[in-house]
């Protein structure tokens, strides 16, 4: 089972960026109610799904990832393949529609 990955502007290229696998990763803040809301979401399809890597980005600690990749409104999700940004899902979705936008299978 994994789980998320915490990224920063320090590992983000390594994390992210560099990895060989599918990655979802979670924009938010602290005091983002719709990223509260989400987060249970993230943390269920990181637990259930092996075919994807779920990172989760503090935008108040790492500003420089979220401005480089325009991040406006949290949360913000993007879907990253090969290093570059496959798909972006902006706001609390629940986790059936997320699961279908990822292409997720049991």
């Amino acid at each position: 089972m994994s789980k998320t990955v915490k990224v920063t502007d320090g590992n983000f290229s390594k994390e992210v960026l560099e990895s060989d696998q599918t990655v979802l990763v979670d924009f938010w803040a602290e005091w983002c109610g719709p990223c509260r809301m989400v987060a249970p979401v993230v943390e269920s399809i990181a637990k259930e799904y092996d075919d994807i890597k779920v990172c989760k980005l503090n935008v108040d600690e790492n500003q420089s990832t979220a401005s480089r990749f325009g991040i406006m409104s949290i949360p913000t999700m993007l879907v990253f393949e090969n290093g570059e940004v496959k798909d972006k899902l902006v706001g609390f979705m629940p986790k059936e529609k997320l699961v279908s936008k990822l292409g997720l299978k049991k």
